[in-house]
C-alpha cells in the first residue's frame, strides 16, 4: 500500500506541490483575516473606550447648538409674522 502510494505521489509530484502550495496560501489568507480582525475589534473597543467621553461631549454641544437654532427660527418667524401683517394692513387701506 506505502509503495503504491509513494509511486502515485512521484508520478503526480506537481499536482502535490500545488496542493500544498494551495493549502500554505489558504492558510496565509486566514492568519491575514483573523489578525485583521483582531485588530479591527481592538480599534472599536479603543473608541469605544477612549471615544465615549468625547462623544457625549459633541452631542451635549450639538444640543445646546440645536436649541440656539430653534430659539433664532421662533424669533425670525416672529419677525415675519409682524411684516406680513404691516404689509396685508397696508394693503387693505385705500388711498
Amino acid at each position: 500500500m506505502m509503495t503504491i502510494a509513494r509511486s502515485w505521489i512521484k508520478e503526480n509530484s506537481t499536482l502535490v506541490y500545488f496542493l500544498i502550495a494551495q493549502a500554505i496560501a489558504v492558510g496565509g489568507g486566514a492568519a491575514a483575516l483573523i489578525a485583521y480582525s483582531v485588530r479591527l475589534e481592538t480599534r472599536v473597543s479603543i473608541m469605544e473606550t477612549r471615544g465615549a467621553e468625547y462623544t457625549v461631549a459633541r452631542m451635549d454641544e450639538m444640543k445646546q447648538r440645536i436649541t440656539v437654532l430653534e430659539g433664532e427660527i421662533r424669533r425670525n418667524a416672529d419677525r415675519i409674522d409682524r411684516v406680513v401683517d404691516a404689509m396685508t394692513r397696508e394693503l387693505g387701506k385705500k388711498p
